[in-house]
């Protein structure tokens, strides 16, 4: 066959095929007017030469597989030679990923650091005060399942523009292909602030507090089980939620959505407490613009930060 019905059939180009045989890859028959041809046997090693190279093994280092399947065994990787390679590629991998894993803390070290330079409080450190919002009664009621986030998973999320804690505007259908997980909450309690009457009493409703310092201490539990993003989203305005972040020590932002705008364009469920309408809590994990999966009810609240980790950990992208 020629070289455009090889390079056809093995899914690569004819430039491709030509580096292969510049290599010493291939070696092409010659016709008696000069011209080369090629034989199932060079669509073989050419796919072969294809799918080791998609596994990231350079295509220079694939001569053992070929060389195996040259000496008559059935799979290229039957020889001794052909495991090495693996092995050494498998080698090459792990280090890399250490190293990029060890750049990957080191950045979240210095963004947890760098975002929170010159806060009135010591990072992850509550004071005395805090304490009554960080433990939760032990008879708190637990919200029941009434199917008011049941539509979510699958939806698009809709051209919201939102602020974060740090100024910033963040448009909610764009926030790319990477998961970001967003928590929902109704009230983050904080000193000298009374919560609204009965709050106790509300299914689902105490617990901000405990749930955003979930968040803070599997912060880069999450980054590194997937997450791209961590957004605490609430009705209270930004200033508000800026001293949480910064009481708090949290190593991320927190959206304002004072209008419950994202309410009505998804249908969120919400509430009536001490005057004021709230978000019910609930999580959403948007990827690409689309919900990918929503968590709701949620109970307690001060666990569900690893309930989100370990959905992330069994459900790699």
């Amino acid at each position: 066959m020629k070289i455009s019905e090889l390079a056809r059939r093995a899914g690569v180009t004819t430039k491709a095929v030509r580096y292969y045989e510049a290599l010493g890859l291939l070696e092409p028959e010659r016709l008696a007017n000069g011209y080369r041809t090629y034989t199932e046997h060079d669509v073989r090693l050419v796919r072969q030469i294809r799918a080791l190279h998609r596994l990231g093994i350079p295509v220079e280092r694939t001569r053992p597989f070929l060389e195996c399947l040259a000496a008559g065994s059935a799979h290229a990787d039957d020889c001794p030679a052909s495991l090495a390679t693996y092995r050494e590629a498998i080698d090459e991998l792990t280090e890399r990923i250490e190293a990029l894993t060890a750049r990957r803390t080191a950045l979240i070290a210095n963004l947890r650091v760098a975002a929170h330079r010159g806060s009135r409080v010591v990072l992850q450190e509550a004071g005395p005060a805090d304490a009554g919002y960080l433990v939760l009664p032990a008879d708190l009621p637990v919200p029941g399942d009434d199917g008011a986030a049941a539509h979510l998973p699958g939806t698009a999320v809709p051209p919201l523009t939102l602020h974060d804690t740090a100024g910033r505007p963040v448009r909610l259908d764009a926030l790319g292909p990477r998961r970001t997980v967003i928590y929902v909450y109704p009230l983050t309690g904080r000193p000298g602030t009374d919560l609204p009457e009965g709050w106790n009493s509300i299914p689902g409703a105490r617990g901000c507090t405990p749930e955003s310092c979930g968040f803070r201490d599997h912060f880069q539990d999450l980054l590194e089980a997937g997450a791209g993003r961590v957004y605490g989203l609430s009705s209270q305005d930004t200033d508000y939620q800026r001293e949480v972040v910064e009481r708090l020590g949290l190593p991320f932002d927190m959206l304002s959505d004072p209008a419950l705008g994202l309410a009505a364009a998804l249908g969120l469920p919400t509430f009536e407490a001490g005057g004021m309408r709230l978000f019910k809590r609930l999580t959403l994990v948007v990827r690409d613009g689309v919900i990918e999966h929503a968590f709701y009810p949620i109970f307690p609240p001060d666990a569900h930060a690893q309930q989100v980790l370990a959905w992330l950990r069994e459900n790699p992208l």
